[in-house]
């Protein structure tokens, strides 16, 4: 299997990387529009079409220079095509199918979240190469999902978020504690100063059967709190008070959404002890070890990738390319891009 060039450009990441058939990331770059988009406090989609426009070229240029491959040495490129921001897919996949055109080279439309659960199968990361069936527990800003993982192109949704992805909860408390955007990370920051019990949030869905989550209620608990101590005029404690408690609010309410799950998974998939965080979400490193509790009190494993392929990256599109062209899977050069694409739709491919 000869190295793959992977292109994401769902979001406001515009990123690139070549991935041999092995495994072996032979060159890879993110360029992060960051700057962009600050002052809006979020990502607004039409200048992140234009970022994407304006740097894939170069970026994909000096990628396969720091492989140092020709592209007739390469055996296909994959671009992320949904679900995400419609006008930076298409600048991505059509950017990807030009270079697939040009050097007659097979193309894959990739699944964004596909991407993310394949990524565990990146050799190295798992001893045993993480064997089919697993349990994914994706975590990011726009998708909080449990997902039953059985094959490639197979999987079955056990549950997921109703209302708001923890992600955006994230950022939206961060935003009322006046934290800056993107808000997951400074909220991790300053959470860690703080008394995580000093707020008793409330922990909505707790121990409910089945596994999905809602957020919208504890994102309200915590707005109310705001309000009545005074917005605009909390202290640094009050602040990481705050953050902490809700923190700990999220933390308990995933172990038990995760520790469900993984319950269910055990009916319907007796093998399966393997479970899978990834998305952006899955950097929070308290998160990581409370659900890695939460796996070994049911007999399953956690695996989470390195933090640097927790968000959205180029790597594991580039991987799951190679997944899905080792099995002999391509799609034609009038394959769509989708800003809604579920992956339990993947067997029935865009056209």
């Amino acid at each position: 299997m000869r190295p793959v060039l992977g292109i994401e450009t769902s979001c406001d990441e515009t990123a690139v990387a070549v991935v041999d058939g092995e495994g072996h990331i032979l060159a890879e770059m993110v360029l992060s529009q960051l700057s962009e988009h600050e002052p809006y406090g979020g990502v607004v989609p039409e200048i992140a079409a234009r970022a994407h426009l304006r740097y894939l070229p170069d970026l994909v240029g000096r990628t396969m220079a720091m492989a140092n491959l020709p592209y007739k040495d390469l055996g296909g490129i994959a671009a992320t095509s949904g679900p995400g921001l419609i006008g930076g897919l298409i600048v991505g996949s059509q950017f990807g199918k030009g270079i697939a055109i040009a050097h007659d080279l097979p193309f894959v439309a990739v699944n964004h979240l596909e991407a993310h659960a394949l990524t565990a199968r990146l050799p190295g990361l798992v001893d045993d190469g993480a064997p089919f069936p697993y349990l994914l527990f994706l975590l990011s800003g726009g998708h909080s999902q449990c997902i039953a993982v059985m094959d490639h192109g197979e999987y079955r949704r056990l549950g997921g978020t109703v209302d708001d992805a923890v992600g955006e909860a994230f950022d939206k408390v961060a935003k009322l504690l006046g934290l800056g955007w993107p808000g997951g990370p400074a909220l991790e920051k300053i959470a860690a100063e703080g008394d995580p019990e000093r707020f008793p949030f409330p922990r909505p869905m707790l121990r409910r059967p089945g596994c999905d989550l809602s957020l919208s209620g504890l994102k309200t608990a915590v707005a109310q709190t705001v309000l009545k101590l005074g917005s605009g005029s909390l202290d640094h404690t009050q602040c990481a008070d705050i953050a902490a408690s809700f923190q700990q609010a999220i933390v308990d309410v995933l172990a038990d959404r995760a520790t469900h799950a993984m319950e269910m998974m055990r009916e319907r998939f007796a093998g399966a002890r393997l479970i899978v965080t990834a998305g952006g979400v899955a950097s929070n490193k308290r998160i990581r070890t409370t659900l890695s509790d939460a796996a070994v009190s049911c007999g399953y494993r956690l695996v989470a990738p390195p933090i640097r392929l927790c968000s959205d990256n180029a790597v594991m599109v580039a991987w799951a390319g190679v997944e899905r062209l080792r099995r002999g899977i391509r799609d034609g050069m009038e394959a769509a891009t989708l800003p809604r694409w579920p992956l339990e739709a993947l067997s029935r491919r865009p056209a």
